[in-house]
């Protein structure tokens, strides 16, 4: 499956970068108006990606981008932010293939849990992200916001060797 969806590594310099935030742009636009506070896509900047790429990794997929996601170690875990497809990738499993790359890039970096944050109100994403195996362990508000607007849902992963190329 790795060679049927080839994925690329960013750096902070690379002139595909704002072909990332369109993508991000365009795929996150669904929610305006349904998720409240607004996504911070709406505040992201090449700037901010090309941080992200030196703080993290940023991953796409397809030149240009048909897909991308955002890994960051944090706490012991692999945050996986801002993953996104465009509409004519949907539905071909990338989901699950990000979930499993990611696992594996978790392994290579000696991580045993992934984690990812939904919004309350995107309840398909978290039915999504349940049957790739992650699950709910609390519930937050965003700054400045008295109801709670979005879950954190994590997922254990089994030690398994990183693939070549890595």
């Amino acid at each position: 499956m790795a060679d049927q969806y080839p994925y690329i590594r960013l750096h902070a310099d690379d002139p595909r970068i704002p072909d990332v935030l369109t993508l991000i742009q365009e795929s996150f636009a669904y929610m305006d108006g349904r998720i409240e506070p607004p996504s911070s896509m709406r505040t992201l900047t090449v700037k901010k990606i090309a941080e992200q790429c030196d703080d993290g990794e940023v991953w796409m997929l397809g030149d240009p981008p048909q897909a991308c996601f955002f890994f960051k170690e944090s706490d012991g875990r692999l945050y996986i932010g801002k993953l996104a497809v465009a509409e004519n990738m949907r539905g071909q499993g990338l989901a699950r293939n990000f979930v499993e790359f990611a696992g594996n890039r978790a392994s290579t970096l000696g991580l045993k849990e992934l984690e990812l944050c939904v919004r309350i109100e995107l309840t398909d994403n978290q039915i999504t992200f349940a049957k790739l195996g992650f699950k709910e362990v609390s519930r937050h508000s965003h700054e400045g916001y008295s109801r709670l607007t979005y879950i954190m849902m994590r997922k254990s992963i089994e030690a398994t060797p990183p693939p070549e190329n890595f």
